[in-house]
């Protein structure tokens, strides 16, 4: 499992070799803040671990860190010859998801966080994101009995601990080692559904092989249509339960922070579900984006309702059209027979601008009527979040950024700490606003403005 030492000397490394130098060049460890890091681990070797103080400028406050006794190996790159071998492994404390983005931007390559956390233009619509949960007002019962709360539900008529869902979220390895797989093992562990992205540094079969629990699978439409025709075969025959259809990228944002970074996948990073098709390396060499180079050249700005149609033609899976935020759209997605929708500006990484998926979710489920099973994704970070998308008509909602910061700071252990930390708001907050189930949450709990 990555450990937050490795991750802090693996962004060392990886900044050294983006910048054109080699990895495996020795001088690479000799910067002030690999040579601090290295100093401060030959400290905690002598002094034979324990629990260490330190001040963590990027949240003003000293953690409390264990350093435990395992003996952990990681290796880095394989253009870096690093071979890093460490007594135990330290995890960084948080009280609530909100911390966790200051937290991973001190461990993760400054290009990869800038992939995970930015948004399109001025980063309105990821502002909004977060901003619009706020505008909405609870109304709590009291004396409802909430000695036993129970959060389970089913999504598709599958059964899940809580109303909460991974997201598909692109380059698990940018953040840990094991990538998907560890995201996986969490999600399995906490009882829910991880939708994995067509653009996954681990196959969809090496994923399906690691644990037997529900999960779906993200599509992206690509032009050559055998390639895509291959993703829902493969998806199909391993297991994956829906087909998660991204109906937001017809063309890719206007990412302005990936394009400063020049920001494209490492070389030894692949895109694993094309590794046999030769579609598996982002352009290299390009100014600007060689992510944004690459969905150009292969995604498919055509795609329209005759796709979804077809692809609902050459599948059993039901489909699921991410990227709705419209009344409009959302009726037609329940006329060309979507199973459900996910109400989601793509965590503010298209079109700037636009509504929150929380902001669109009421004028959606209006839409729909009951047709189709209805999510939301954008800015979830409180349990009271989810119950105030229950509330407006969601089924569960959708957590991206914060499960990829959990990746980064402890690998599997820090994913399943998001979702264990969330449900338990989710707890906290039905018992409080006395809703002892899924069930017993409606409109009445809200007040809008």
């Amino acid at each position: 499992m990555q450990n937050l030492f490795t991750r802090r000397l693996q962004s060392d490394v990886r900044t050294s070799y983006h910048k054109g130098l080699s990895a495996g060049d020795p001088y690479s460890l000799l910067r002030p803040r690999s040579v601090l890091l290295l100093s401060f681990t030959a400290l905690f070797l002598f002094s034979y671990g324990g629990i260490i103080r330190f001040e963590n400028n990027a949240v003003n406050r000293s953690e409390d860190v264990w350093l435990g006794s395992r003996e952990t190996i990681n290796t880095l790159s394989p253009q870096s010859s690093v071979l890093i071998a460490e007594r135990g492994y330290r995890r960084m404390q948080f009280t609530n998801l909100l911390q966790l983005e200051a937290l991973a931007r001190e461990v993760l390559e400054p290009s990869s966080f800038d992939y995970i956390a930015g948004g399109a233009d001025d980063e309105v619509s990821l502002r909004r994101n977060r901003e619009d949960w706020d505008r909405i007002t609870l109304r709590p019962r009291v004396l409802m009995d909430v000695s036993r709360v129970d959060t389970a539900t089913i999504v598709l008529g599958t059964p899940i601990s809580m109303p909460v869902m991974l997201a598909p979220a692109s380059g698990h390895k940018l953040c840990c080692s094991e990538g998907e797989v560890a995201t996986a093992r969490a999600a399995a562990a906490a009882g829910t559904i991880m939708a994995l992205s067509t653009v996954s540094t681990v196959s969809l079969e090496d994923v399906a092989a690691v644990v037997d629990a529900p999960r779906w699978f993200q599509l992206y439409v690509y032009k050559d249509r055998e390639v895509t025709r291959n993703l829902v075969t493969r998806a199909e025959a391993a297991g994956f339960r829906a087909l998660c259809v991204t109906v937001d990228v017809p063309i890719i944002g206007n990412r302005e922070r990936d394009m400063r970074n020049n920001f494209s996948f490492p070389a030894d990073m692949p895109l694993a579900n094309f590794v046999d098709m030769q579609l598996q390396n982002m352009p290299t060499g390009v100014v600007g984006s060689g992510l944004g180079a690459y969905i150009s050249s292969k995604w498919d700005p055509a795609l329209s309702w005759a796709d979804i149609d077809w692809l609902r033609s050459v599948t059993a899976l039901p489909v699921v059209l991410k990227g709705i935020l419209t009344a409009e759209d959302a009726t037609l997605a329940a006329e060309h027979g979507a199973a459900a929708i996910i109400v989601s500006n793509h965590g503010g990484r298209q079109l700037d601008s636009v509504s929150s998926g929380i902001a669109a979710l009421p004028e959606v489920v209006d839409a729909v009527g009951g047709r189709v099973e209805v999510l939301v994704d954008g800015g979830v970070r409180r349990g009271t979040d989810v119950l105030k998308a229950l509330a407006l008509g969601a089924r569960a909602v959708l957590i991206g950024r914060p499960y990829m910061y959990g990746l980064a700071l402890d690998g599997e252990a820090g994913v399943l700490r998001v979702l264990e930390m969330l449900r338990a708001e989710v707890s906290l907050a039905m018992a409080l606003s006395g809703r002892p189930n899924i069930q017993s949450i409606n409109a009445t709990l809200v007040q809008r403005g």
